[in-house]
């Protein structure tokens, strides 16, 4: 198993996901913008939890994502082997023989550190973590998901004292005013 910042962002995102769970769906700028996570790189993270079902996607305003399935259903094992591509998993061997290099000595042991770490990962719930968050003060926001279409407010120009125009403003000047 292989852990990295693409490990860890997804781990945080599906954290954050989970904690506004009870808002509806929750987009990825407002994930990118707590977290500090560019959007383009979240999206790829996504695509890849949404391919093995550990989120969902809704369309449109108001849309985001969401927990495809029960945050105790949900290990953290999951999200790092949806994210991590598998061709990146340590391989076992066979025991090495004796004329084995020492690169193939260690391999049973970084084998070995790879199932203890995968187990330990799969012990671990998405629901703990959250449980976790919330005894260390982390809160939700409690504001409602915006729904629905919602036009630009309008700001109040000011037309009528600036001259639109070189030979308007040519024009104010030369009269006075």
């Amino acid at each position: 198993m292989r852990l990295s910042t693409k490990s860890r962002f997804a781990v945080t995102a599906m954290i954050d996901i989970a904690l506004r769970s009870h808002a509806g769906p929750v987009p990825l700028a407002e994930i990118g913008a707590r977290h500090h996570i560019s959007l383009s790189y979240l999206e790829q993270l996504f695509s890849k939890l949404r391919q093995n079902g550990l989120v969902e996607s809704t369309r449109g305003p108001g849309g985001g994502y969401s927990l495809g399935r029960a945050s105790d259903a949900i290990s953290v094992a999951d999200i790092i082997g949806a994210v991590e591509a598998y061709g990146d998993q340590m391989c076992t061997e066979a025991a090495p023989s004796p004329a084995a290099t020492s690169e193939q000595m260690a391999q049973e042991l970084w084998t070995a550190l790879s199932v203890r770490m995968m187990e330990h990962m799969q012990s671990i719930s998405l629901r703990q973590l959250v449980g976790d968050q919330r005894i260390t003060g982390t809160q939700a926001s409690s504001k409602a998901a915006r729904r629905g279409i919602y036009a630009k407010p309008k700001q109040a120009g000011a037309r009528g004292v600036v001259p639109n125009s070189v030979f308007a403003l040519g024009k104010a000047v030369l009269s006075g005013g």
